[in-house]
């Protein structure tokens, strides 16, 4: 339940201890004072209930949630921190003794807000203040240019990848129906997947390893098999583990005439198309650049005005194999909801196209400036024909 706490004044002994201890200022001491208190108890109303026991001011772990990504703190390490630091009881408007909070309601904090949808409320409500003061410009310029996220998985080749998502599975049923699973397991599961999946342990020779991988395929299907032809338990197919493992064999195998067969790697869906690994369905394999990854791409938008700072405004992800001229359509939607499209939005050659010049342009008034994509044509190899320099 949340109950709103006022935004009263910093304790005065607070004020004065911390004026004495940074006579020349410190970062959250000119947070505070410059742009007062970036949040309030309102702006998360919705994502606490009615009724229950009270919850801590949202407003305080919002901003506590801001010191973590600044400092790069652990849920723990963040919860001592404001026990034992004056300059965050300072930003936090904390008496000197207050003993703070126990670590876990950080994570209880983010799980609202993703629940919610309401992640996007930290930057918002930053920005609007930043706005009020004067620090972002109205249709200024902006710059947006996308890096990698690495998915928290470890890089698993394909028998790797089946083996372990065969494994995953088993995992997930024995913890939701133990009782169904345990008079199925083959004595052989427990010596093949009790274990992490890791090629060194796989036979040795090319047609070793082609027997060990039907035998997961076949283990795979027979699991299916068990749980479709089963009434009683079909909820279960709708575990993410289970569907999963439905998915990731339609895309390795073949079972023709009972028998099994290990598609060649030309037959497997695109990378768009196919998981990775079995613990992040939605992480991509990609290459840009010569760099090879698992994970996504992050887009990052900021105002890069030359006499203000350099503040993000809009961050969007998306999958590792999304090319980044699709995105951008979906960048202008979110910066014209926030009302700040800029007039001139600065980007690079992955970004620009000329139907975007020109929809940009007639839709939001957003004058797109980058360089032209590399030509790659067959112009470019025959010395004889026209390239785009000579018109």
């Amino acid at each position: 339940m949340l109950r709103p706490d006022p935004l009263g004044p910093i304790p005065e002994d607070t004020i004065r201890i911390a004026r004495a201890a940074f006579p020349k200022g410190n970062l959250y001491l000119k947070l505070r004072d410059e742009l007062g208190v970036l949040y309030a108890d309102q702006d998360f109303a919705a994502l606490f209930p009615a009724l229950g026991q009270p919850a801590l001011p949202p407003w305080r772990l919002a901003l506590v949630t801001v010191v973590q990504f600044l400092e790069n703190l652990t849920d723990r390490q963040a919860a001592e921190q404001v026990r034992a630091r004056l300059d965050l009881k300072y930003l936090l408007g904390l008496e000197l003794t207050d003993p703070g909070f126990d670590f876990s309601v950080l994570s209880e904090f983010r799980a609202r807000l993703v629940a919610g949808q309401a992640e996007h409320l930290l930057l918002d409500r930053m920005l609007e203040r930043f706005r009020e003061q004067g620090l972002l410009k109205r249709r200024g310029r902006q710059r947006t240019d996308s890096t990698h996220v690495l998915a928290a998985v470890r890089y698993l080749t394909r028998i790797e990848f089946v083996a372990e998502t065969f494994r995953a599975t088993l995992n997930a049923l024995g913890r939701f129906a133990p009782e169904w699973l345990t008079p199925r397991l083959d004595p052989r599961w427990r010596e093949w997947y009790d274990h992490r999946i890791e090629s060194y342990r796989f036979p040795q020779g090319k047609d070793a390893r082609l027997a060990y991988v039907l035998q997961v395929g076949q283990d795979g299907f027979s699991l299916l098999d068990a749980l479709r032809s089963d009434p009683s338990v079909a909820p279960l197919l709708g575990l993410p583990a289970v569907q999963t493992l439905a998915l990731v064999w339609s895309q390795q195998f073949i079972r023709k005439d009972g028998e099994v067969q290990w598609k060649p790697g030309t037959a497997v869906p695109p990378s768009a198309e196919r998981p990775e690994s079995p613990y992040d369905t939605e992480a991509r394999f990609s290459t840009k650049r010569g760099r090879d990854w698992v994970g996504y791409k992050l887009h990052l938008t900021e105002a890069c005005e030359p006499e203000l700072p350099e503040v993000i405004l809009h961050v969007h992800i998306s999958s590792s194999c999304t090319q980044d001229i699709q995105v951008m359509p979906t960048v202008h939607d979110a910066l014209a909801a926030k009302e700040m499209l800029p007039g001139q939005h600065l980007v690079d050659s992955g970004y620009v196209s000329g139907t975007l010049l020109v929809e940009s342009l007639e839709q939001y008034k957003v004058e797109v400036i980058g360089p032209p994509r590399s030509a790659t044509g067959w112009q470019q190899k025959d010395p004889n024909a026209f390239k785009p320099s000579d018109f």
